[in-house]
């Protein structure tokens, strides 16, 4: 015996299964899924991205070279002291940028640069890369050193352009080359087999020897703190990013219990 009220077309009707509610059901979670799929193509990383090709800039700590805090247009060098750039493609983080090759001595490399009143000695060790580090079609520079004599109120920037020009900036202030080099590109994603992979190239103008004012931050001006940017960029999607397609799709399941409530 069925009780009045409580029909099954009632009980289904009771439960949110009646055809018009489960229509809207299905609606809402087809609507809800593109907009996952689409939130995570739009933001994950290139899968097979392991580097960035750009220059890093380095200060030395006592023996050792340590990842510039600040950008060059900031930093400004004491008299004496040894600054570092290196080319290379390596991932955006202080562990594991590779670092300039070759001597750091200050009193070898100023050796034939006198002192003079009002001024102070920077020694610059200038690091172009390995072949395998170059953009496609272009020959690294062998690695140099040079002593650049600047006003006392100098930054690393000016000394930087004071003997290694032509610089070249990017519009956000990232150098993207020194001594002309490289050519083209500035900042760019590398895959694994050394071609570009992703990320525009910013290549900015001709600085000559004038050193724009790069922003404060990491040692190639782009950015603060420590230099790491956004960390080492392992190419896969990051938590923020799963995060946000859980987000999408929790709203989905919300859209069809509250078209369930309705029905």
């Amino acid at each position: 015996m069925i009780r009045a009220g409580r029909t099954p077309a009632a009980r289904a009707a009771a439960a949110g299964r009646t055809p018009a509610a489960g229509r809207l059901r299905r609606r809402a979670v087809a609507a809800a899924l593109p907009a996952a799929a689409a939130l995570l193509a739009a933001t994950a990383s290139p899968a097979e991205a392991v580097g960035y090709r750009y220059w890093s800039f380095w200060q030395t700590d006592g023996d050792a070279w340590a990842y510039a805090r600040q950008g060059p247009s900031v930093s400004r060098p004491l008299d004496g002291s040894v600054e570092g750039w290196r080319f290379s493609v390596s991932e955006d983080s202080s562990e594991k940028a590779a670092r300039p090759r070759g001597d750091r001595d200050f009193a070898e490399i100023c050796a034939d640069t006198p002192a003079e009143k009002g001024t102070k000695r920077i020694a610059l060790v200038l690091d172009f890369g390995t072949a395998d580090d170059a953009p496609g079609g272009e020959t690294p520079p062998r690695p140099r050193t040079a002593c650049a004599r600047v006003p006392e109120g100098a930054t690393s920037a000016e000394a930087l352009a004071e003997v290694a020009a032509p610089l070249r900036y990017g519009s956000d202030g990232l150098l993207c080359a020194i001594d002309g080099f490289p050519a083209s590109g500035c900042g760019e994603a590398v895959a694994g087999d050394g071609r570009k992979d992703t990320g525009e190239d910013t290549d900015g103008a001709d600085a000559g020897g004038d050193a724009p004012g790069a922003s404060s931050g990491n040692g190639n001006g782009n950015g603060g703190g420590d230099g790491n940017g956004d960390g080492g960029r392992d190419g896969g999607p990051s938590v923020g990013v799963l995060a946000g397609v859980g987000a999408v799709v929790l709203l989905g399941a919300a859209a069809a219990w509250q078209a369930r409530r309705r029905s």
